[in-house]
């Protein structure tokens, strides 16, 4: 058993791969990160689980999702896909030129660029285009991946099964969830109120996307999510850059007991950024030590 178990986001799909294998192959670069954050506090570092389930997402996705390539940009959203993306980036701030009635016509990449510009003026013009392309892309994968999750009730339930599985037999204190995987999570210990954690950490989590909050099981009741019957601590952690992590405060809606934000430099919405931020260690010392 693990005293602490991680849910990953997107970008984690390792082709061929048996569960089991490809949530090791992440284990060795991830438990090195959340060892350094703990080891300034001169904690041991745990040992570490991972719920795995990319795999789950992979059949009939859009071959850009597939492939997580460079061509996974706004240019191949639908009408739907776009209009959910402009309404993410003016969650995240973003003006939209010129006021057009329909949202869905809004110049995506526009915005997007406004945004880094805004938030990254220290860096320089390079560093901004390639983070723009990057966020372009993670932005879409983010749209693709939770469509493949919520769209086919088999899947979702599937996807909920294997991160039970995984939490029910660690019996963690410990559930840190990023980004997808944390409404990946939110959901799954809704759906199975016997699993018990100590202490939730989410990190870089889109909850509050307005197009993913929307698709919520169980759906938020008056604009409001509820804590897990399991959870007996929940801990949220944003990046003030991290444009997943939109808006970056789940208090206004979740019944988090923590909303903190960090700075994890050029790295914002990395998982590894975020297990070696002293936030974190700090929440999860109690629990594990």
């Amino acid at each position: 058993m693990a005293p602490v178990v991680v849910v990953h986001g997107i970008f984690n799909h390792v082709p061929g791969a048996a569960p089991e294998k490809a949530a090791e192959h992440h284990l060795e670069r991830l438990r090195p990160r959340l060892g350094e954050s703990l080891g300034r506090l001169s904690v041991a570092a745990p040992a570490v689980a991972m719920a795995y389930f990319a795999d789950l997402l992979r059949p009939d996705l859009p071959e850009q999702a597939q492939s997580g390539g460079d061509d996974a940009g706004f240019e191949g959203l639908g009408p739907a896909e776009r209009a959910a993306a402009a309404e993410w980036l003016v969650a995240a701030g973003a003006v939209v030129p010129d006021d057009p009635q329909n949202v869905a016509l809004a110049p995506l990449r526009q915005m997007l660029g406004w945004l880094v510009r805004e938030r990254g003026s220290h860096l320089t013009r390079a560093l901004q285009e390639q983070t723009v392309r990057r966020l372009e892309r993670t932005i879409v994968t983010n749209l693709r991946e939770a469509e493949a999750y919520t769209t086919w009730p088999q899947r979702r339930e599937l996807v909920r099964e294997r991160v039970a599985e995984v939490i029910r037999r660690e019996a963690p204190s410990v559930v840190i969830a990023h980004s997808l995987g944390s409404y990946v999570t939110y959901e799954t210990l809704h759906a199975n109120p016997d699993l018990e954690v100590e202490l939730l950490v989410t990190v870089g989590s889109p909850l509050r996307v307005p197009a993913l909050a929307r698709r919520l099981d169980p759906a938020l009741r008056s604009g409001r999510g509820a804590l897990p019957a399991g959870v007996s601590r929940w801990v949220n952690i944003a990046d003030v850059g991290d444009l997943i992590a939109v808006p970056p405060k789940l208090g206004e809606v979740f019944p988090v007991h923590a909303d903190e934000t960090c700075d994890n430099g050029i790295g914002f919405h990395g998982l590894g950024g975020y297990l070696a931020n002293g936030l974190l260690a700090a929440a999860v010392t109690p629990y594990i030590s």
